[in-house]
């Protein structure tokens, strides 16, 4: 549990951003660890939480919750399989199995996708644009969610790839299965997220001035009758327009219809999870224009064996599949014919 400090805003900081004035009394370390600190919703002025841009007032009293002193982590390589679907000399595009965390930490120190990566290319021939700890690495996807994932190379690559998707020009596509019969075809969920007050590990709805926006778009896919335990399940295409933590798992939980098998946002009881450990959610769709030689880069990645074997068992609940569902399916069915299972 990470300690409670206290400060209190002298007449000389008066009119400081609220980011900068934490820094500048050592606080954090620099102003961009006050400005996530702030953001995570770890500071408070006067009893409130604040944004990064507030400005503070001589007498304020600010109570904000210290870093812990990071572990050292021993980043090796591991001989971990990757699946990889495409790669040059300055990016990869692999198929992240279910179950590998992209990167260590103190919790979760081996065993991560940076690790396959050291080993299968070395640490100096990986970008380093999201620091030492992290090679490789230009995005994220949660450790059970399986599917496409960009890497890079050479930092050029790396910081070219982050501002693609800064800017919103990587069209990343997810498939889902989630409780409950939608009857809309599509539909758009405009609702900011933040950390949960009660549980850190969860993030949650927040109208706070420290949730930030989040837009998803779905399209359902296919839709399975109600059993004798479970109230249906309908298969949706989900778009992001912004990349927030969980956002999909919390926007579906958000519009009462959660993603199965979700362990953290969880809907009905084990039986209604169809044997899953993990929520269904896969990465099955990536088109960038990749950023240092203009090529285009389009890539569709089938369902793992363990998302299939729900959808095989619940084939006979089929109540059809959309005109988006028999495109999409189709195609990723052809895909998963030409890429065998990786054997893990």
């Amino acid at each position: 549990m990470a300690r409670a400090l206290m400060c209190q805003v002298g007449g000389e900081d008066e009119g400081m951003r609220l980011d900068a004035y934490l820094a500048l009394r050592d606080c954090y370390e620099s102003r961009s660890q006050a400005a996530k600190q702030i953001e995570a919703g770890a500071v408070f002025v006067n009893g409130a939480t604040a944004t990064k841009k507030t400005k503070v007032c001589a007498g304020d009293t600010i109570v904000y919750e210290e870093v812990p002193q990071a572990q050292h982590i021993d980043l090796r390589g591991e001989d971990i399989p990757l699946d990889i679907r495409y790669e040059d000399d300055d990016m990869i595009v692999i198929s992240k199995q279910a179950g590998l965390c992209v990167h260590p930490a103190p919790n979760h120190p081996s065993f991560t996708l940076v690790n396959a990566l050291i080993y299968a290319y070395g640490r100096d021939s990986l970008a380093h644009v999201q620091g030492d700890d992290r090679p490789g690495i230009v995005h994220r996807l949660d450790m059970d969610t399986s599917g496409l994932m960009m890497c890079a190379k050479s930092d050029a690559c790396g910081a070219a790839l982050q501002e693609l998707i800064r800017v919103h020009e990587v069209d990343r596509k997810y498939i889902t299965l989630v409780h409950g019969n939608i009857a809309y075809d599509t539909g758009m969920i405009d609702a900011p997220i933040a950390r949960a007050d009660f549980d850190r590990l969860r993030m949650a709805i927040s109208y706070k001035p420290t949730a930030r926006n989040a837009l998803t778009t779905f399209t359902v896919l296919e839709r399975f009758e109600q059993g004798t335990k479970d109230q249906g399940f309908t298969l949706l295409e989900c778009k992001l327009y912004t990349g927030r933590t969980h956002q999909i798992r919390v926007h579906m939980e958000h519009i009462g219809h959660c993603c199965v098998g979700d362990p953290l946002y969880r809907w009905g009881n084990e039986q209604q999870q169809l044997g899953l450990q993990r929520q269904f959610l896969h990465s099955y769709s990536l088109d960038v224009d990749h950023p240092l030689t203009g090529d285009h880069i389009h890539l569709i990645d089938g369902f793992p064996p363990d998302l299939r074997e729900v959808l095989d068992t619940l084939a006979p609940r089929s109540m059809g599949r959309t005109a988006a569902g028999e495109g999409i399916l189709q195609a990723m069915a052809e895909a998963q014919a030409q890429t065998p299972d990786l054997q893990l």
